[in-house]
């Protein structure tokens, strides 16, 4: 199966600009393709992964795929999708956040892989020194004003109001095309179908800038479809924000357990869109779904792929770890650094390291609400400390309950955790 079968077959294509065109030129050449990310924050989210992994997925295909990191474009941002204007981030900042996204990019793709390796751009190298003569002069000039207003990033933002600034947004992104397709012979730009308009705009540029000359120009666009969720809910949103890649903003458990906790009706199409399992596992998946949908095979699966795509082997381990303690009840066995990330968001109360009677401490930690209702608690059996049921009404909480010398975990009834902390 081909590279465009195989996308189709995972309903990873909104559009394309020539179908046959492009299978043709796949088939016969070894293609650049690029996808730009813009640098709006100091980390890539979810809502990024599935344009990256179709990189990868051409690039395991044989294909060079270029990351291009918007330092440039960055500055201005992109009106696409939104409904007002973002608000502009100063330079230093911006140039911040291009070398943490190419960190993070250098991860997940693969940068060292002789002829088809991947190489991150960054369109600042063109667009920072550009001045506005050449701008006008060299792009501006083959962009009709009615041919932008046609295009949905701008039109849906007329009633509202759409700065210049923005207005440009689309003349730089084809100004990126242009540039690629010039110094790297880059003849395919993929995005999500958002992007549709910028795309074509880029193709648009390239060959009206070069109506005089004689070559052929085969270029193309491809789009991959917005991601929806059963529930209607946005996909990569939680109570909490957005699922970001760096481990400092989300745990590699809270990224885990956003996977594991992924809706039946969504599973197999997320395992299509964003993991290299082949068909044979993923009927095998599909099967286990349905007949045994309380196992969620294919929600652990999925988690585990992303998770060690994403992070690593051992980010996966710790994940799982921390899952199955949290489950189990046995959290004797728990690390520091595991108590860190699986209770990161839990009640907090943090103490110097003394002995303390356990109502005292479930008054103060305000875990119970009066000394009273932690007497109650403690003889109802509703109180666990590191996952043992404790109704000892005289019970001193010592050093013999700090794990790691740092943590003790409290928890009153099923499911609510509570962490102390010492000094």
């Amino acid at each position: 199966m081909d590279i465009l079968q195989d996308l189709e077959k995972r309903g990873l294509i909104q559009q394309t600009t020539d179908r046959e065109g492009l299978q043709k030129h796949l088939n016969e050449n070894q293609v650049t393709l690029y996808c730009g990310f813009d640098p709006t924050a100091d980390s890539l989210h979810i809502g990024h992964l599935l344009p990256i992994i179709m990189l990868k997925r051409f690039q395991r295909a044989g294909h060079k795929p270029i990351a291009l990191i918007g330092g440039g474009t960055g500055m201005i941002g992109d009106p696409s999708g939104r409904s007002a204007e973002r608000s502009l981030n100063e330079a230093k900042v911006v140039h911040g956040y291009s070398e943490k996204i190419r960190q993070q990019l250098a991860k997940l793709l693969n940068f060292d892989n002789g002829s088809n390796a991947a190489r991150a751009r960054n369109n600042h190298d063109w667009l920072g020194n550009m001045t506005i003569i050449d701008f006008l002069r060299d792009a501006g000039k083959h962009f009709g004003i009615n041919y932008m207003l046609g295009k949905e990033s701008v039109s849906a933002r007329i009633e509202q109001g759409i700065s210049y600034t923005e207005f440009s947004y689309m003349i730089l992104q084809s100004l990126d095309f242009m540039k690629l397709y010039e110094q790297e012979n880059c003849t395919l730009q993929i995005g999500g179908s958002d992007q549709w308009g910028n795309i074509t705009a880029g193709m648009e540029l390239i060959r009206r800038s070069r109506e005089n000359e004689e070559e052929e120009i085969n270029v193309f666009g491809l789009t991959v479809p917005l991601i929806t969720k059963a529930d209607g809910s946005k996909f990569g949103k939680t109570a909490g924000g957005a699922i970001w890649l760096d481990p400092e903003k989300t745990t590699p458990y809270e990224f885990y357990q956003f996977w594991i906790n992924t809706d039946d009706r969504d599973v197999m199409k997320f395992l299509q869109y964003f993991t290299f399992l082949e068909q044979d596992e993923l009927d095998e998946l599909q099967k286990e779904l349905e007949n045994h949908p309380e196992k969620r095979q294919a929600q652990r699966r999925l988690a585990e792929e992303m998770t060690m795509m994403v992070h690593s082997k051992e980010d996966l381990q710790q994940a799982q770890k921390i899952t199955n303690a949290l489950f189990s009840g046995n959290l004797q066995d728990l690390s520091v650094s595991d108590i860190e990330q699986g209770f990161k968001d839990v009640p907090t109360y943090e103490t110097a390291k003394a002995d303390i009677g356990l109502i005292d401490l479930l008054v103060s930690a305000s875990i119970s609400s009066s000394k009273r209702q932690a007497r109650e608690d403690i003889k109802n059996g509703a109180i666990y400390i590191n996952g043992e049921r404790q109704q000892d009404l005289q019970c001193v909480v010592d050093a013999s309950a700090r794990i790691g010398d740092k943590f003790t975990i409290i928890r009153r009834g099923k499911k609510k955790y509570f962490l102390i902390s010492y000094k």
